[in-house]
């Protein structure tokens, strides 16, 4: 009889505080998951992100580094200029080679949210980094009687190939590939029992 109260005892108990020791080891579990996280978005973007955990705060954002490109693209532009002026017409065009990066604006805030059915990180969304002129070739340099082709006009074309690389990598969706590349390397990267999905902020892109 002894034995038997010993043993009901023991189950009263441990059922009386099952709650408190499945609460503790869900918090464990989810913790260990945040620095796994922590520890992942460092290796792939140099950034410890700020991460909550039940709606409390973990860690706290810093980022050594204010960018980061995920992607690059190589973009061919061309640009004719033509003017004409009492019948003399002077006429340049340019084709230029450029490399274009798209990645994330890491000064904006990165966060991570850890709840015990899903964790959300919420970004920015991806936008064109960087435009690094590789080769620019003149197709056309010709010279009007009268109308002659001024060294503002050619500094003027110049100007105008940089901007188009821009707009051509933002059309061709280098942003969004940038977006895709980030969530499959973070899949490979971090392996979450729950469901993880990236949540982009609806900011202004600079494009």
């Amino acid at each position: 009889m002894l034995i038997v109260a010993v043993v009901a005892l023991v189950i009263f108990l441990r059922l009386e505080t099952w709650p408190a020791r499945t609460a503790r080891q869900s918090s464990a579990e989810l913790e260990r998951l945040g620095k796994d996280l922590r520890a992942g978005f460092i290796d792939i973007a140099h950034l410890q992100p700020r991460i909550t955990i039940n709606n409390r705060v973990y860690v706290e954002q810093t980022a050594p580094v204010s960018e980061l490109a995920v992607v690059s693209r190589g973009i061919e532009v061309e640009h004719e200029f033509l003017h004409s002026w009492v019948g003399s017409s002077k006429r340049v065009k340019l084709h230029g080679t450029f490399t274009a990066k798209a990645g994330f604006d890491l000064r904006q805030h990165v966060t991570i949210d850890i709840r015990p059915t899903e964790i959300l990180v919420e970004l920015p969304h991806a936008q064109i980094l960087g435009i690094e002129q590789n080769q620019v070739d003149v197709l056309a340099f010709e010279n009007g009687l009268w109308n002659r082709i001024s060294g503002a006009d050619v500094q003027s074309e110049l100007s105008i190939l940089p901007q188009l690389a821009r707009q051509k990598a933002a059309e061709s969706g280098l942003p969004e590939e940038a977006e895709r590349i980030l969530q499959q390397q973070l899949d490979q990267r971090i392996h979450t029992p729950q469901p993880l999905h990236l949540i982009f902020k609806n900011e202004k892109k600079r494009e």
